[in-house]
């Protein structure tokens, strides 16, 4: 039990670390795409793409290029969480309706205030739906990066089925269950509380 609260924070910085990269890459990159369309097919198809690699092979070659440890875990979720960010950033932008872009230009704003202050406010819930699919899906797969060295509660679920001890691979099993849980109820709440502010406008 004393090396379990390490365990758990060390998976949640990896899961974050990597979703936050992602976050930080993914919704400039949906916003390109929404505004510029011609981009949007080959830039989705890549995320697709890297999304349909088993994370096993993926940890794999990415282990072969970066070593073993976190920071090739943190690459290989920052890749996985790339499609559901990029997508809903797409789709959330594109989906604000072009009569709110003209009012906002009505109003005097340029490209980039409209954006900051009407589309991507609009968007939010859309964003964060991403976010959250992406840093619960993150939050499993980061579980297996204890094959190519990394800790986090993988160590702990593979150090139970090492042993044949049942207890111990529930001990890191039910923390990932509850994380998963606890982030789809707060990214939930956020975007609950960004969709009510939405109607209100």
């Amino acid at each position: 039990m004393s090396d379990l609260i390490p365990a758990i924070a060390e998976h949640l910085a990896v899961t974050a670390a990597g979703v936050g990269i992602a976050v930080l890459i993914g919704i400039p990159l949906g916003i390109l795409i929404a505004k510029k369309p011609g981009f949007a097919a080959p830039v989705l198809t890549v995320a697709d793409v890297i999304q349909t690699i088993p994370s096993l092979a993926l940890l794999a070659i990415l282990m072969i290029l970066f070593g073993l440890g976190d920071t090739t875990v943190v690459i290989g979720l920052f890749l996985y969480s790339l499609l559901p960010v990029i997508r809903n950033t797409y789709t959330g932008i594109s989906g604000v309706s072009p009569s709110i872009r003209e009012a906002a230009r009505g109003m005097g704003m340029n490209v980039f205030q409209s954006l900051a202050r009407v589309e991507i406010p609009l968007s939010l819930p859309m964003i964060f739906s991403g976010i959250r699919i992406a840093f619960v899906t993150a939050l499993g797969t980061a579980v297996i990066g204890v094959l190519i060295g990394a800790g986090g509660l993988g160590g702990v679920i593979y150090g139970g089925i090492q042993a044949q001890d049942w207890g111990m691979i529930w001990e890191g099993t039910i923390p990932v269950m509850a994380l998963s849980l606890l982030a789809q109820f707060l990214f939930n709440r956020l975007q609950n509380r960004f969709q009510k502010g939405r109607k209100k406008n």
